[in-house]
């Protein structure tokens, strides 16, 4: 056995024995408290047709008590959540208060899988693994239907078919437009782009990546240069004098416009590779290198915060809502 392994397998005995003392002492506090329970108190509504209607003639419902409910009448039964802290044994024995079995497994499947992800602190292991996989597949499965239902049938078997596409899976939908056969295009691009799984003609995939590669790139540039371009030039382009409402010089007003101006010009020197950094150019410069460090510390730091509040808010999932320790 090398060195190295040593200090690895020392390790990895550590961390497997301190999940198993977690482990027991879930199991332990699972057997003498609700941990990992979730507990709803059901909210019953009736509502009864009035037999009148409003003036876009539809029938007016108003609500009643669901005890005096009949078969005419619409019910329906919500939950709400009921917190630890204020669950109590008589809400429990009157039957107020009763167990989620869903909720409370869906409850633990993210616990599972939190922790599962939060595994590969100690190294690359299979439980981390799997969660990886599980999520990127049920992404993967999730953008799939979404993009059927929401993008292809209704964007271009409804523009086709309007009225097989209204009787078949949209029923709310406006069929009495004529069929669009312009859109027999992208369906023949569609077509061509599944040709790359074909054992042969591969090269026919080409044409349809190719255009839309070209269109993609066209619509993103115009819209990169009017949303960073020509936003930006305009807000660098401010006032120096600065004066509020009543027309008195505003200090703070125009120093935040002399430090951007200095800023935008430093910076834009910085990037001047035509004349040698040298002399007042290169002092200039030195001071853009400052704004633009300046710049990224702040754009990193921001990212690791936004990085730290998801983790304080997985934190506060695990021992607040699944071990009720918070």
């Amino acid at each position: 056995m090398s060195d190295t392994d040593k200090p690895n397998k020392s390790n990895s005995l550590i961390w497997g024995i301190l999940f198993v003392i977690g482990g027991l002492m879930l199991v332990w506090s699972m057997s003498t408290s609700r941990t990992g329970q979730v507990w709803v108190t059901p909210e019953h509504h009736a509502f009864s047709d009035t037999g009148e209607v409003n003036d876009n003639n539809d029938a007016v419902w108003k609500s009643i008590d669901p005890t005096a409910a009949t078969t005419t009448d619409i019910t329906w039964t919500t939950y709400e959540v009921v917190p630890v802290s204020e669950l109590i044994p008589a809400m429990i024995d009157s039957g107020d208060a009763t167990l989620s079995w869903s909720r409370t497994i869906g409850l633990w499947l993210s616990a599972i899988f939190t922790l599962f992800i939060l595994s590969f602190l100690v190294g690359d292991n299979p439980a981390y693994k799997f969660a990886e996989a599980m999520v990127v597949g049920t992404s993967a499965g999730y953008v799939l239907v979404i993009s059927i239902w929401d993008v292809f049938i209704p964007n271009l078997l409804g523009k086709l078919f309007p009225a097989m596409v209204q009787g078949w899976s949209l029923p709310g939908m406006d069929a009495s437009a004529p069929a669009e056969l312009l859109y027999i295009i992208p369906a023949l691009l569609i077509v061509m782009l599944l040709w790359q799984l074909m054992p042969s003609g591969g090269w026919i995939s080409r044409w349809p990546i190719a255009f839309f590669i070209g269109v993609t790139a066209g619509y993103r540039m115009i819209g990169y240069v009017e949303a960073d371009l020509v936003a930006q030039i305009k807000a660098g382009m401010v006032p120096l004098w600065v004066t509020g409402d009543t027309g008195e010089f505003d200090f703070w007003l125009s120093f935040n416009a002399c430090l951007l101006t200095i800023a935008t010009l430093s910076a834009m020197v910085y990037f001047f590779f035509s004349i040698e950094h040298k002399g007042l150019v290169g002092k200039v410069a030195k001071v853009g290198i400052w704004f633009l460090m300046i710049t990224f510390g702040a754009s990193f730091g921001y990212t690791v915060m936004g990085r730290i509040a998801l983790l304080a808010q997985r934190l506060e999932f695990l021992f607040g809502d699944w071990l009720h320790l918070i």
